[in-house]
């Protein structure tokens, strides 16, 4: 068996259209010199035309023409060859982008309905409850009602003459026609087709069009019915994008056979997967993709109930991670054939260990005195899914509940459980579950079986009136069971009702907490990110280490993320909102002086809410540059800041949304952003913003340098997200895609090799984390490492993680763990809570000043033992079986530590 190729480190790229495969082989030598060995690249596979992210797919078989094509992918894949790197690929393997007439797959489905060859490639209930839908695909595309746009004659039929075919128009949108419903019009010749159009999208009553609509595969809808009647799986609500039945075989196949043939042929190392949670048996499908990659390769797996003799889990030749949300309280499931995940639980740790959890009761008071909010994020939580249920989802809902009900219907001891009643409880079971999903397939694991009866007992909280046997029943078929002595055929229905409800569990988490709680209590609104929980205000010394020791025995080949593409903020955003925790005082001072300052602005009552002013404080402190706006600067950034508030608002669904926006709202609140930021002078608010930020900004560089540290030092793959090597203040999409100034990283990064060929490394790099704004320390810190991990692969592969203890003063501002494998040793000591040190911003925390009596134990270390800081060139000894913190950071704020010589 080949050795499975492991990355030493990712760079992620988002292709498109502007960024194509040659402006990445211009960059690719940069990238190897910062230390990078795979590029991790968006999808690549043809997508929509105009894409900017690649995810709306409509060719699995063939490279994106807008990205170079195969040619172009030849030179990129060779670039990277040449200069000892990989890449790693993005799949979708979910869902397809559907509109627009580009998926060849879609458009045969519709031409042809059920006797189409790819009818059972996407998951489209052909016998819905409606019976006007029967054998047909809702397609809710239209601007207005049916009967309205047809009226106005914006539906027109067109004669395509070099394919012989009749399609529909509908402004971008074209549709094929079902050849059997326009035969005799394609029967005469090219003049008589013509005329035959004509009158048949002349004005009128265009009775003859209609009945020609009705003869096809597809009933065309108002795009507001999506959410009640549509009849296909959707990639959450969005109707653009429909999911693919990916545990058929020839599905998973046709979408896959091209990235798995490149990676068999060594041109792909591994593949991210999307939203796995989204698929019908996830661990079905990860074990497709390993044996079709050894298939492909060569290789001979072992059975499949035999284990790898080193992990003690199934065969995992190719690298694989998934895109997967995982609870704080929730393990991935380690049958599953991958090598982790894409690192949004990194990213929750390592943000978590920079703030201050003692700090908890106080934001929730200034937050509820601020809002007038009380409500839990817990709470909002259950609201938020409730609310995606009711509108977005409720079609979703429909299918499940009936499915349910015919479950019901066979057997004379449910028989009486009604519709209504059945929907209600599936819906209150979806709202409490405390994860994205569960995975029963056969039966429930033992986490399965947790997480569900907690839903069940939480949702029979939620309905003190309802009859508890309802949730009896629902309990039983969610874990794909019948009950005793049921008719023929009734276990296996509920266990499809169970894994559809998976499926279905998934988006409804994704829509009501990422993108509703998320934005309705951000009391810290750092803690607000994918894959975080901020029910938790942070996270202990104590339970970082453990979660690291975790994932070097578990997942020691996980990615390690901090910024994504997916991010509703950057990671040094987020580390200077991390920083109010630690000054909740002056935080609540503050709020209280610009409320007052800006209340002029409001105009009237509708809008901003104080929530939404709450949250673009806090955007503002995170977001400003550090040297200050100027009269050249401002017009732009309060575009992005403008545009930005505006989606959050929409997010919230508070006051506004996207299916229906409160222009009057919206409309304030854009008039809110527009005072506060009209002029850099004279503006009270701005300079006393400015100020705080200033502060923030310091202290916020300063835990940056720590994450980087202990990112790129930490079991796991560390992946670095296009840009974010220098300080990077971006904010969700599509903020965070603008485009990237390479040629000032590599510019930055030949400095820093100069200086590291350099006599005085220590007083330079000093002199770096003396101005960490501009990002030079926070890439020195990032390329030493990535040079270390270069040097001593097997050591970050396969090493040990042991929690270090401090001891002192300032033991709770130090995070310190050794790596170990045999003789190979890496002491990372990195500092936190930098704000209560008591050191004033712009004055770096080293020394005795600030670090007094603490100090590091080195049990392991002989006394007299001689260890070289890789980030400053110093020497330090063993002492006491300890290093003096004084000692550690006397030049910069982070030390990584091997033997001298």
């Amino acid at each position: 068996m080949t050795d499975t190729r492991i990355p030493r480190a990712t760079y992620r790229i988002q292709f498109h259209r502007d960024f194509d495969f040659d402006a990445a082989v211009r960059i690719v030598p940069y990238l190897a010199r910062l230390g990078i060995s795979h590029v991790y690249c968006s999808p690549i596979t043809r997508a929509r035309p105009g894409s900017m992210h690649g995810y709306d797919v409509v060719a699995h078989d063939q490279i994106n023409p807008e990205l170079g094509g195969p040619e172009g992918h030849a030179r990129f894949t060779a670039a990277l060859q040449a200069h000892g790197m990989g890449q790693i690929l993005d799949m979708v393997p979910n869902h397809m982008g559907v509109s627009g007439g580009d998926n060849p797959w879609w458009n045969d489905v519709l031409e042809h309905g059920q006797s189409s060859a790819y009818a059972q490639y996407f998951d489209i209930d052909w016998h819905p409850l409606d019976a006007t839908l029967e054998g047909k695909v809702l397609l809710p595309v239209l601007g207005d009602h049916y009967g309205n746009v047809l009226a106005k004659g914006e539906l027109k039929v067109a004669y395509e003459a070099e394919e012989r075919k009749l399609v529909l128009r509908y402004h971008e949108h074209q549709f094929p026609l079902d050849p059997r419903s326009c035969a005799a019009i394609l029967a005469e010749d090219p003049s008589a087709i013509e005329a035959t159009l004509d009158a048949l999208n002349a004005d009128g009553p265009r009775d003859d069009l209609h009945a020609l609509l009705e003869a096809q595969n597809y009933r065309l809808a108002y795009w507001r019915v999506a959410a009640d009647e549509i009849n296909y799986r959707r990639f959450f609500d969005i109707n653009e994008l429909a999911a693919l039945r990916i545990e058929h075989e020839p599905v998973f196949e046709a979408t896959h056979s091209m990235a798995l043939d490149m990676a068999a042929r060594g041109i792909v190392d591994g593949l991210r997967i999307d939203h796995p949670d989204g698929l019908h048996d996830p661990a079905e499908y990860f074990a497709r993709l390993q044996q079709g990659f050894a298939r492909r390769a060569g290789i001979a797996l072992p059975e499949a109930n035999q284990v790898e003799q080193t992990t003690g889990r199934p065969a995992r030749p190719l690298y694989v991670v998934a895109e997967k949300i995982a609870a704080m309280h929730e393990a991935l499931p380690e049958g599953w054939q991958v090598h982790g995940t894409t690192g949004y639980r990194f990213a929750t740790e390592m943000n978590g260990v920079l703030i201050d959890t003692a700090a908890r009761t106080r934001f929730d008071r200034i937050w509820q005195r601020f809002t007038g909010q009380t409500a839990t994020f817990d709470e909002l939580c259950y609201l938020g899914k409730r609310a995606v249920m009711r509108h977005a989802l409720a079609s979703e809902l429909t299918v499940l509940a009936t499915q349910l009900l015919r479950i019901g219907r066979a057997d004379r001891r449910t028989r009486d459980h009604t519709f209504n009643a059945l929907r209600g409880a599936v819906a209150e079971v979806a709202a409490c579950l405390p994860v994205y999903r569960t995975y029963i397939v056969d039966q429930p694991s033992a986490q399965d079986l947790r997480y569900i009866d907690w839903a069940i007992a939480h949702a029979r909280q939620h309905s003190p009136g309802a009859d508890a046997s309802v949730f009896d029943f629902v309990r039983v078929c969610l874990l794909g069971e019948a009950l005793p002595d049921a008719p023929t055929g009734v276990a296996d229905a509920a266990k499809r009702f169970a894994m559809r409800f998976q499926q279905f569990s998934a988006p409804v988490a994704a829509k009501g907490v990422e993108d509703t709680a998320f934005y309705l209590d951000t009391k810290l609104a750092s803690l607000n990110e994918v894959g975080g929980d901020p029910a938790h205000f942070g996270m202990t010394l104590r339970a970082f280490h453990r979660a690291s020791s975790e994932r070097a025995t578990r997942w020691p080949h996980t990615m390690l993320a901090t910024s994504t593409h997916d991010n509703k903020r950057s990671e040094d955003v987020r580390h200077r909102i991390d920083v109010l925790s630690e000054l909740p005082a002056g935080w609540r001072l503050a709020l209280s002086r610009w409320q007052r300052l800006n209340r002029g602005l409001r105009g009237s009552a509708a809008g901003p809410s104080a929530a939404d002013e709450y949250l673009l404080y806090q955007t503002l402190l995170g977001t400003l540059p550090a040297e200050g706006l100027s009269d050249a600067t401002l017009p732009a950034y309060r575009e992005r800041i403008d545009a930005y508030m505006r989606k959050a608002a929409r997010e919230s669904k508070a006051h506004t949304n996207w299916v229906a926006p409160n222009a009057e709202y919206e409309a304030a609140l854009s008039r809110f952003v527009s005072g506060l930021l009209a002029r850099v002078q004279p503006n009270p608010f701005l300079t006393d913003l400015q100020a705080q930020a200033s502060i923030l900004a310091w202290f916020g560089a300063l835990n940056s340098l720590t994450m980087v540290l202990v990112k790129y030092s930490s079991p796991g793959v560390p992946d670095l997200y296009q840009g974010n090597e220098l300080m990077d203040l971006s904010l969700v999409d599509p903020d965070n895609r603008r485009p990237v100034d390479y040629d000032l990283r590599a510019q930055r990064l030949a400095e820093l090799d100069a200086i590291a060929a350099g006599p005085e490394i220590a007083r330079a790099i000093h002199a770096l984390a003396a101005a960490p704004h501009d990002g030079r320390a926070k890439l020195w810190f990032m390329h030493s490492l990535l040079t270390l991990r270069r040097e001593r692969p097997d050591l970050f592969e396969r090493g040990s993680y042991t929690a270090l203890a401090a001891r002192g003063l300032r033991a709770s501002n130090v995070i310190a763990y050794e790596r170990r494998l045999g003789s190979e040793r890496l002491v990372v000591i990195a500092g936190r809570l930098f704000a209560k040190l008591g050191m004033p911003a712009e004055q770096l925390p080293l020394g005795n000043a600030a670090w007094a009596d603490t100090e590091v134990a080195l049990p392991r270390w002989a006394e007299g033992a001689r260890l070289v800081n890789r980030l400053s060139g110093e020497t330090l000894t063993v002492a006491g079986g300890a290093l003096r913190m004084a000692d550690v950071f006397a030049t910069v704020p982070g030390a990584a530590l091997v033997a001298s010589g």
